[in-house]
């Protein structure tokens, strides 16, 4: 499995022994579109759950004003690591993009990883918000004109994210991965993270 890599990434993976120097409410908080919740975040929840990693996924779709509640901060903030799974329509929520704006200060703030997996969409189309991030992005600047502070906070925080290290989907079996059973999807998520949690799991 290939790993996503950049000169300019912020971390490199954490050692069992980091993840674990300190209690938390949640292994795991999950973040990704709400159009990917019944396929791919399907199968990734049940590896997470599968292997005993505690998770923490959101049952509500929405948000108002797209602002994130007091719940989801607690759960981003009293989470060890921060799984968000960037797909073509990842942009196309306002509430999205505020958890990934507080995943990232969690970061500069407190022990917390990051941990990116790109699903159907390129890195450098996040990290440049081209493809569909262009699209997305149009939207709320005409949506929004007079929030153009948030908007740059939310393009900021994709281009800070997709340099972390993490996995491609389209590098795994060469792009066939659409092929394979969920069984081995699963394995080979589980044998990708399982390791960074060591002994304690």
């Amino acid at each position: 499995m290939k790993n996503i890599s950049s000169s300019t990434a912020a971390q490199t993976l954490p050692t069992s022994s980091e993840l674990t120097s300190k209690h938390w409410t949640y292994d795991v908080f999950l973040s990704f579109s709400e159009d990917d919740r019944n396929n791919f975040i399907g199968y990734l929840y049940c590896a997470l759950v599968k292997d005993g990693i505690r998770t923490f996924t959101d049952k509500n779709a929405l948000s108002r004003g797209g602002r994130i509640g007091d719940e989801l901060l607690n759960a981003i903030r009293g989470s060890n690591i921060s799984i968000v799974v960037f797909s073509k329509s990842y942009a196309s929520s306002r509430w999205t993009l505020e958890k990934l704006v507080e995943i990232l200060h969690c970061i500069k703030t407190g022990n917390h990883t990051l941990l990116p997996v790109f699903y159907h969409v390129d890195p450098s189309d996040v990290r440049n918000q081209t493809g569909t991030f262009t699209e997305a992005f149009a939207r709320y600047e005409k949506l929004i004109p007079e929030d153009m502070e948030r908007i740059k906070r939310w393009r900021a925080a994709l281009t800070e994210a997709a340099n972390y290290p993490g996995w491609n989907l389209d590098s795994f079996a060469n792009g066939y991965y659409s092929t394979l059973s969920s069984l081995v999807l699963l394995d080979e998520f589980s044998n990708w993270i399982l390791p960074l949690f060591g002994s304690a799991r």
